[in-house]
């Protein structure tokens, strides 16, 4: 996506939206799921319009029981991590920007902030820099998550310090929100679900 702005006629192009009235059964099935869920709590009296125009779940109607098995995974990584939740947040962050996943971004920063990041660590990771200033548990996050998402791997000392501050449970929960939101953002970048009408583009390419 880049720095492009992507319409939503554009999205739509891709996979119109399904409205309740045309969904299967199965389509109802995850649409339900998503409304009545956790995650409607963020989105207030808007929940069947957020789920419907936002995020990955139209996409992922097209296939409704992957749907229904990834939405769950979500929701554990989302509501039930080990990782504190500012920090869950950071992870999110830097999965987007490393997919350039503009909606990712958007939706996600204001978690980030409501949840007490500091809104200068995530200006940093916007221009693909590593923010100065981090605390131990901050920098321990970044850089895991950095190393996993650029050199598919992490070395002794990056699993050895989240092991330390989080447990077993934590190295494998941050492997989680990284690869769960990863494919987030494929669904996100492929379908080209554009931030909302009127919203700048939060992510400039990277060089």
């Amino acid at each position: 996506m880049g720095g492009v702005s992507v319409g939503a006629a554009a999205a739509e192009d891709r996979f119109p939206i399904i409205q309740p009235e045309q969904m299967n059964a199965e389509q109802k099935k995850l649409y339900e799921t998503l409304i009545a869920g956790p995650r409607a709590q963020n989105y207030g009296g808007e929940a069947a319009t957020r789920v419907l125009k936002g995020g990955p779940f139209n996409a992922w109607m097209r296939s409704p029981e992957f749907g229904m098995r990834i939405q769950a995974v979500g929701e554990h990584i989302r509501f039930k991590s080990s990782i504190p939740k500012h920090l869950n947040e950071l992870a999110i962050l830097i999965t987007a920007r490393e997919w350039t996943s503009q909606y990712e971004w958007y939706a996600h920063h204001a978690l980030a902030m409501k949840a007490g990041l500091d809104p200068k660590i995530a200006e940093d990771v916007a221009l693909g820099k590593r923010p100065a200033n981090m605390k131990e548990d901050e920098a321990a996050v970044y850089d895991f998550c950095i190393q996993l998402h650029r050199a598919k791997k992490v070395d002794d000392a990056n699993f050895q310090r989240v092991k330390a501050l989080f447990g077993e449970q934590g190295v494998v929960d941050l492997v989680g929100v990284s690869g769960y939101y990863a494919a987030v953002s494929m669904t996100l970048n492929v379908a080209e679900v554009p931030v909302p009408d009127g919203k700048p583009l939060p992510l400039k390419p990277l060089e």
